[in-house]
Order: C-alpha cells, then sequence, then structure tokens
C-alpha cells in the first residue's frame, strides 16, 4: 500500500496542566478541535496524513509563552519529541506550532540527522512575506514578545526588509498581569458580531505602518493572534489596501509541502552533523 505524499507531526510548542488558569487551547479531544483555526486550515490539511502532538508538559509555569527565558525552556523541552518523532519513521515532515519558533534551529539540526524538513511559523511567515514584497511589518501582541520577535528577524536575516514590529498591547495571560486584555475574548468578541478593540487596534496599526513605514506585506507576530490575519486582510481590503496578511500555521504547512515536494531539508553545510563527511577550514559570518 503507498503512503501518502505528506505525513506531517504537528507539534504545539508546550502543554499546560489541565488545571491550568490561562490555558488558550485544549489538550484532549479530537486533534482537529486541538489544532487552533483549524477550519481555516482544513483546506491545507485536506491531503495531508497529519498528527498533532499536544506538546512537552510546560516547565515555565502554568502560562503562555512571551519572555525570552520562557521561549528558551521551552524550545530545550520541545527538542525531545522532535527527536522521538524523526527516530519513528513515521514523518516525512515536522511542523513546529507557535509564533516565536521555540527550538526551530535546534530541531532543524536534528532533523537534518534523518533527512526531514522541520518548519516553524515566524521563519516560514517572514521567507513568504519577502518573496510578496520588498518590506514587510510584524504585527504583534505585547513588549516582551515584541522583542523576541525583533531577536528573530534579525537572526533570520530579514532585519533589512522589516518595515518594524507594531505593538496592539494585548498580552497574553499569566499570574502577573490582570486578565483584563484575554485575547480569547477578544476573538469571541468578534465572532458575535461585537466591537474587539483588538481587531481596532491591529487594523490601525497596519494602515499607520503603510503610509508612514514603508510596509507592503504583514505578519501576525503571536499564535494566539492568528485569527485575525483573515480579519485584518478583510479590513484592508475594504480600506483598499492590497498587503497581504500571513499567519503562521499556513506558511508553516505550505513551507512543509515544498520542501518535500522538492526532497529537501536545511543543508548539511548550514546543519552540519557531529561527524561530517568533509570540513571546511574557513567559515564567513
Amino acid at each position: 500500500m503507498n503512503q501518502p505524499r505528506y505525513r506531517f507531526l504537528m507539534i504545539n510548542a508546550f502543554s499546560l496542566p489541565g488545571e491550568a488558569n490561562y490555558g488558550m487551547r485544549p489538550n484532549t479531544g479530537p486533534k482537529e478541535a486541538r489544532l487552533m483555526n483549524h477550519a481555516s486550515l482544513a483546506p491545507l490539511l485536506a491531503e495531508v496524513d497529519w498528527e498533532l502532538h499536544e506538546g512537552a508538559p510546560a516547565t515555565h509555569g502554568n502560562h503562555p509563552v512571551e519572555t525570552r527565558e520562557e521561549f528558551a525552556i521551552t524550545g530545550v523541552n520541545r527538542l525531545r519529541v522532535v527527536r522521538e518523532a524523526c527516530e519513528s519513521g513515521r514523518y516525512n515532515a515536522i511542523v513546529l506550532l507557535g509564533g516565536g519558533d521555540p527550538g526551530f534551529e535546534e530541531a532543524r539540526e536534528i532533523g537534518r540527522r534523518f533527512r526531514i524538513p522541520v518548519t516553524s511559523c515566524a521563519h516560514a511567515q517572514m521567507h513568504l512575506a519577502r518573496l510578496l514584497a520588498n518590506r514587510f511589518t510584524v504585527l504583534d501582541i505585547s513588549e516582551a514578545h515584541n522583542m523576541h520577535m525583533a531577536m528573530l528577524v534579525r537572526h533570520y536575516g530579514f532585519a533589512p526588509n522589516c518595515a518594524g514590529i507594531r505593538n496592539v498591547n494585548f498580552p497574553l495571560p499569566r499570574p502577573v498581569l490582570p486578565n483584563d486584555r484575554p485575547v480569547a475574548a477578544e476573538k469571541a468578541r468578534h465572532e458575535r458580531g461585537e466591537r474587539s478593540d483588538m481587531v481596532e487596534a491591529m487594523v490601525a496599526e497596519a494602515v499607520d505602518a503603510i503610509e508612514n513605514d514603508g510596509a507592503e506585506a504583514f505578519i501576525i507576530g503571536c499564535s494566539a493572534a492568528y485569527w485575525l490575519a483573515p480579519v485584518v486582510q478583510a479590513r484592508l481590503e475594504a480600506l483598499g489596501w492590497e498587503a497581504p496578511v500571513l499567519e503562521g500555521y499556513r506558511c508553516a504547512i505550505e513551507q512543509a509541502k515544498t520542501l518535500v515536494n522538492l526532497g529537501l531539508d536545511v543543508s548539511g553545510l548550514a546543519m552540519p552533523s557531529d561527524n561530517p563527511r568533509r570540513w571546511r577550514r574557513k567559515k564567513y559570518v
């Protein structure tokens, strides 16, 4: 029996305990219910044999990730899941979910050993944004998350193409913050047809970035805010602005398909093994 062309494991950044006060997605139930914004992703996944890993149990706390410390802890925790997935031989691509790409570079190194491509959300969004436009803006949620995204922009080499990072100041819920601007509540308001201050802030920042920063495309920084991508896109089009608004899960899934189709994974020179067949005396940075 022939295997399906695409066999993907999608890995959440972390999983919180069921009793956590700050969870934003269910950890149990059908995979479709556990994958955020599944309805918008379903057409892309129709030809994919996919599984969803809930993510390694969180050790940074009982709340979502925003700080660099939390991203670092989460990235390390996720590597065991990536390694076990590659060793299983069940998948031909790994898709890392979460807007801040925790553990992505290290996961690519693991994937290289098995010739399995690994994709992630911010990385895929930035590459696609640059394909579509000269300059893009990151629409993001909070001060700490903004600075992590700025680090990723520089690390991935897109600083010359980034028109800036715009903060709408809707932080993720956590113990040190009052839960008075919850992203989930803003989504629920929008879905009920009510005014969402988060939607209005995103649209206002996008328009200002077009008019004053030279932005020609947008990416959403945090996966908890990915539901905003089609909303902001429609509002911009209604205002006459023809600028694409990208969402991370979709970009990472499609990038994984492309790599599988091409039979490619990360360069073995960029991610060498611990015993490469050839070595270079000199590297350029």
